[in-house]
């Protein structure tokens, strides 16, 4: 192993991009233990404890920065929303669907978009957070700014909303920047650094459960089973995909024949990966947002309303398993269009074995597809509903284990197949041997 990593260090291209990667990751580290002004944090700690399962579900997406309410407290969550809705738009607005057929143009187009709507999402999400800092009396003023008199709050208002966005779109250009110069999708090595910043501390955690009590060690023994058990299963899930044969047809063009080779389509379980679960939960964040800013009497319609759907309520979780199955649908159904793939077999001369080209050979593909769907969506509710239910009946509080374990996994084998892609390219022998 350790001759491997010498090996890729020996490269100068992927040397650069290894290092550019890695200062990246330094910065937006860097950047989450800045606080922002004007803010108590003795008084965000209560709001912690008083939400304390829906805030640890957002703090272990930030990497500890939304409860430490830093610079990047919004972290990449204005991005990941801006992007999933404007591919609903493409999807559904003729005009950007003609825009984002153009190639490699209609994409810059549709990333200037997402980039401007990002800065827009982290705007509202920032004020957001203010009207819940205000609400919790987590916002103090300073004497510098006494002689302000009463615009002193307003001055705090705008210095923390721009940081907060200020701080999103940068985390946003970090990793557009990775994308670029660096290694791997830059978004999911951001989110990857975040959710890795959290590991010492859940490491403590179990550490100290060990010598609390001989309960509490079987315990946290009991737990670090069943993490090794899902990050295998998750790998497996991860690399799973479904091989849909075919074969070409021979032709001649001139003096050379061509074709009459076998190959497949593959069609991985997960290929939607993570995007519809951060999705649902993003949705279903919102009531629980509501019920921190809006004073409400729990007898009254909008209190029961908000109470049942309280993160890690029956129905909360019930439309977060409905949400994952439905957005993992759409996700597979924008990437797969069976009739678009018929006709391209077809212009190619490939057929599927045993079924004929054209109709028969789309209705073919999409029972496969709807069926490796289904395994995949209830692969991804199983793993985002996995810490409630350990939840219920240990009482321990793991946040988001499931959905943490499956973003690692999948930026991890992303960022290895990159790797070994660049290595053999050089006539190394490959990362994954």
């Amino acid at each position: 192993m350790f001759g491997v990593f010498k090996n890729m260090f020996k490269l100068p291209d992927l040397r650069k991009k290894m290092l550019y990667t890695i200062l990246i990751i330094l910065v937006f580290r860097i950047g989450s233990t800045i606080p922002v002004p004007f803010v108590r944090l003795d008084a965000i700690n209560r709001i912690m404890l008083s939400h304390n399962d829906f805030f640890s579900y957002i703090d272990a997406f930030t990497g500890g920065a939304f409860s430490k309410v830093t610079v990047f407290s919004m972290s990449i969550s204005p991005y990941i929303t801006a992007s999933i809705v404007i591919q609903l738009l493409t999807f559904g607005i003729p005009a950007l669907e003609r825009i984002a057929r153009e190639g490699a143009e209609g994409q810059k187009k549709l990333n200037k978009a997402t980039r401007y709507f990002t800065v827009v999402l982290g705007l509202v999400q920032s004020i957001s957070f203010w009207f819940l800092l205000r609400g919790g009396n987590s916002v103090f003023r300073e004497r510098v700014l006494a002689y302000i008199g009463g615009f002193s709050g307003f001055f705090a208002a705008v210095v923390i909303v721009s940081v907060f966005t200020a701080g999103s779109a940068l985390v946003m250009w970090l990793g557009e920047r990775i994308n670029e110069k660096g290694i791997g999708n830059g978004i999911s090595v951001v989110l990857f650094a975040g959710i890795l910043a959290r590991g010492p501390s859940a490491a403590g955690a179990l550490w100290k459960m060990l010598f609390d009590n001989t309960a509490q060690a079987i315990l946290a023994v009991l737990l670090v089973v069943a993490f090794v058990l899902i990050t295998a299963f998750t790998v497996f899930m991860t690399n799973a995909e479904r091989k849909i044969p075919i074969q070409y047809a021979q032709r001649v063009v001139g003096r050379k024949m061509y074709g009459g080779q076998n190959s497949h389509i593959p069609v991985k379980v997960n290929m939607a990966g993570v995007m519809p679960i951060i999705f649902a939960s993003s949705f279903l964040a919102f009531f629980s947002l509501i019920k921190t800013w809006v004073d409400h009497d729990e007898k009254m319609w909008i209190g029961k309303m908000l109470g049942v759907l309280e993160f890690g309520k029956p129905l909360h979780s019930i439309l977060y398993f409905l949400l994952i199955i439905g957005l993992n649908y759409f996700y597979i159904s924008v990437q797969y269009n069976p009739i678009e793939i018929a006709n391209n077999l077809r212009k190619n001369n490939g057929t599927i074995p045993g079924i004929r080209p054209g109709v028969q050979t789309s209705e073919f593909l999409s029972k496969v597809i709807s069926k490796v769907t289904l395994i995949g969506a209830f692969f991804l509710a199983f793993i985002a509903l996995l810490p409630t239910v350990i939840g219920v009946f240990t009482h321990v509080n793991i946040s988001l284990g499931g959905t943490t374990i499956l973003i690692v996994i999948g930026v991890a084998l992303d960022t290895m197949k990159q790797i070994e892609s660049m290595m053999m390219m050089k006539q190394y022998k490959g990362f994954l041997e």
